[in-house]
């Protein structure tokens, strides 16, 4: 139908209503989950893990035996990288809370970043695109607040006619870009993590307890990627429809004329 306010069709004005609606519950839910995972953090590293180890050191051991003695372990207090690994910097960034703790979050921290470095060394396709694509994987895991400040950019252009069209579609391009983003973390996480529980097996730094610790940890964050996968997902498109819409008011307002 044809009949919508200012030229847009009841469908789209009703699916731009559901995709808000989709976007509002899934961000309360991920802020859920970060704050489940926050306090699941914090529990576990007061918790004293078996091999007596801080993660810095646990970190080194993974490189050292897995030939990556050039590879850097150093603390981070920065909350755009965190616990991570650098193939450019050569590098694993613990942040502060773990870096010099003998904790269970250490344990799982330092063993996993320290198992993207060796799916690097091992050439993993994965994370070969991921390494390409480090400039903006590093916007991944935040990629909720740039989105949303273009959105209301987005808003404020599409409102005003200016260059409207260009700046939707370079916006739909950065949605789409935070959609693929956060596939290829997932798909590289999830491997190191599995990574991760062999090593910590083989070199006999976790107990089964405090494997299945580590498991519940990485389910969550593996969740806050599905998140931002899923966010990503609804914000590409309701910026579809927002296209849409806008040259639905378009045409109506020439024909008027």
């Amino acid at each position: 139908a044809d009949g919508g306010l200012d030229g847009v069709s009841d469908a789209i004005t009703l699916a731009m209503s559901v995709v808000c609606g989709l976007l509002i519950v899934v961000s309360i839910f991920a802020l859920g989950v970060w704050i489940f995972l926050a306090i699941s953090y914090v529990r576990y590293n007061k918790k004293q893990n078996s091999c007596g180890k801080t993660g810095e050191e646990i970190a080194r051991t993974i490189l050292d035996r897995n030939g990556l003695g050039k590879i850097k372990v150093s603390k981070t207090g920065s909350i755009l990288f965190g616990n991570s690994y650098s193939h450019y910097f050569k590098k694993v960034r613990l942040r502060r809370l773990t870096w010099q703790k003998r904790s269970v979050t250490s344990l799982a921290m330092a063993a996993q970043k320290s198992a993207l470095a060796v799916l690097d060394k091992e050439n993993d396709a994965d994370m070969r695109t991921r390494v390409r694509l480090t400039p903006l994987i590093y916007f991944g895991p935040i990629a909720f607040v740039p989105m949303v400040v273009i959105g209301v950019l987005l808003d404020v252009l599409l409102s005003t006619g200016f260059c409207g069209i260009l700046f939707t579609v370079l916006g739909l391009g950065f949605y789409l870009l935070s959609f693929v983003m956060s596939i290829l973390v997932l798909k590289t996480e999830k491997k190191a993590q599995k990574r991760a529980y062999e090593i910590m097996k083989e070199e006999g730094l976790a107990t089964e307890e405090e494997l299945e610790s580590c498991k519940k940890l990485f389910r969550l964050y593996n969740i806050e990627y599905i998140n931002d996968m899923v966010i990503a997902l609804l914000e590409l498109i309701y910026r579809v429809l927002q296209i849409i819409a806008y040259v639905q008011n378009s045409s109506s307002s020439s024909s008027k004329q």
